[in-house]
């Protein structure tokens, strides 16, 4: 990283302002050999649709993230294209192309597992961008030249483009002094762009987790103002972008940072209340924990589930309510369940939860007053449910951050995996006190009363 970075500082010289006749930027031209990005660097294929693309007689790009990250020597994620081909014309040239998008049509193109997405040059004319009355943009299907598309991207380090004809890469905004910076910038004005979409707001504390970045203070500020623009965005679109901040290496880091903004409440209204009435307290630790554990398996390449992060981050208003039904005489099964269906119910308002998700987290939930029961059968019947891993890894996280009465409980259930079959009969006995007795059964009474004996 501190290479990359030393070679940006020897590229970095003060950005002169310049436009063609068009009032449009002229790029700063990095040259190949010079940027340390190469060929062999790319996905192969992303560089079959660069090439693709190329030798039918379009322009085509690398931009955003890839181009970012490769400039800072970490491995991206994804390559994005930008080309000046339509996204008809994509598809003529990929079989395996589809159209996809209202908002703004783009092609995915797929190699094996790989998908490629192309987008085609955006114009940068307000005129022909469809808005609401908040200024969020509706649809943007207008077509333009890179230049106009550069003005388009949302932050500085994601509008440098890696040119595949020459392989350059050209800066518009002042990406590549940013990246040096350390420093995340939106180009234009901030309050204006995060009303096109309030979903940049998330997009920039992500990236400022990601890279470690400072964002600027015109930015921080303008994400104050309109941090509830995000109560206008599809719960569907919300899930995914939640899906983006946890799982992406640096929950811990994102939460902090969500938390500070105050874009946290409208991802998850009724936990960040009950975070502001304990700011430090157990509902805090509880989801720093479960985000540590989140970052140290993705980090390890070992695979998470939504299910369990949500089943994390609702855990609390859960709580609070089965406990209120509780009071109100529910037994505690039931209580769980009810409070269970009007949590998911509430959320959905904000974040749509698919059902391949939100039936786990209800396995969970439930299981965590099952994984009580020690006695008998029970244990058994407990260890062979399909979410018992899971609800024994919530079980052992709480008492982690702070529930210590459940501590015994959690190495109780540790031991009992480890121990043989004999072993388990035992400890499920030994719960209860030592081994019933056996229940001796009376003689039974014979119909008519007692027989007298035959004369003699």
């Amino acid at each position: 990283m501190a290479r990359m970075l030393s070679r940006i500082r020897k590229l970095f010289r003060p950005q002169v302002t310049a436009a063609d006749d068009g009032g449009l930027p002229r790029p700063r031209v990095v040259p190949r050999g010079e940027h340390g990005i190469t060929p062999s660097r790319i996905s192969p294929a992303a560089r079959r649709v660069l090439e693709g693309l190329h030798e039918a007689g379009f322009r085509a790009c690398l931009v955003g993230g890839g181009v970012r990250d490769l400039l800072l020597g970490r491995e991206p994620k994804d390559f994005d294209v930008t080309t000046d081909a339509t996204p008809e014309q994509v598809r003529k040239l990929f079989r395996s192309a589809r159209i996809i998008g209202r908002r703004f049509r783009i092609v995915h193109v797929r190699f094996g597992r790989e998908i490629v997405e192309v987008a085609t040059f955006r114009a940068n004319d307000p005129d022909a961008v469809n808005t609401d009355a908040d200024g969020r943009i509706i649809s943007d299907n207008v077509y333009g030249t890179i230049e106009t598309d550069a003005l388009r991207r949302d932050f500085t380090v994601n509008a440098l483009y890696y040119d595949h004809a020459d392989g350059s890469v050209l800066d518009f905004a002042g990406g590549m002094a940013d990246l040096e910076a350390g420093r995340l910038r939106l180009i234009g004005d901030p309050d204006v762009r995060f009303r096109e979409d309030p979903v940049r707001m998330l997009r920039a504390v992500r990236f400022a987790a990601k890279l470690g970045f400072v964002i600027e203070p015109a930015v921080q500020e303008a994400i104050f103002r309109q941090a509830p623009m995000l109560e206008g965005i599809a719960p569907a679109r919300l899930f995914e972008e939640v899906l983006k901040l946890f799982h992406a290496g640096y929950a811990v880091e994102t939460f902090e940072q969500l938390r500070h903004y105050g874009l946290f409440r409208y991802l998850f209204p009724m936990t960040d209340a009950l975070l502001d009435e304990e700011e430090q307290g157990f509902p805090h630790m509880f989801a720093i924990r479960a985000l540590e554990n989140t970052d140290r398996r993705i980090n390890a390449g070992k695979p998470v589930t939504p299910a369990f992060l949500f089943a994390v981050l609702l855990w609390e208003p859960l709580r609070a309510r089965a406990q209120a039904l509780q009071e109100e005489g529910l037994p505690e099964a039931q209580a769980l369940q009810a409070a269970a269906s009007e949590v998911l119910a509430e959320q959905s308002r904000h974040i749509s939860i698919p059902r391949r998700f939100s039936l786990p987290m209800r396995e969970i939930w439930l299981l965590q007053a099952r994984l009580r029961q020690t006695r008998g059968k029970r244990p058994f019947r407990t260890l062979e449910q399909p979410r018992f891993r899971a609800a024994y890894d919530f079980l052992c996280l709480r008492a982690q951050a702070g529930e210590q009465e459940l501590e015994p409980l959690c190495q109780w259930w540790t031991r009992f995996q480890e121990v043989d079959e004999a072993e388990r009969e035992r400890m499920t006995r030994g719960a209860g006190g030592g081994k019933k007795k056996s229940r001796r059964r009376r003689p039974r009474k014979r119909r008519g009363g007692t027989r007298k004996p035959a004369e003699s």
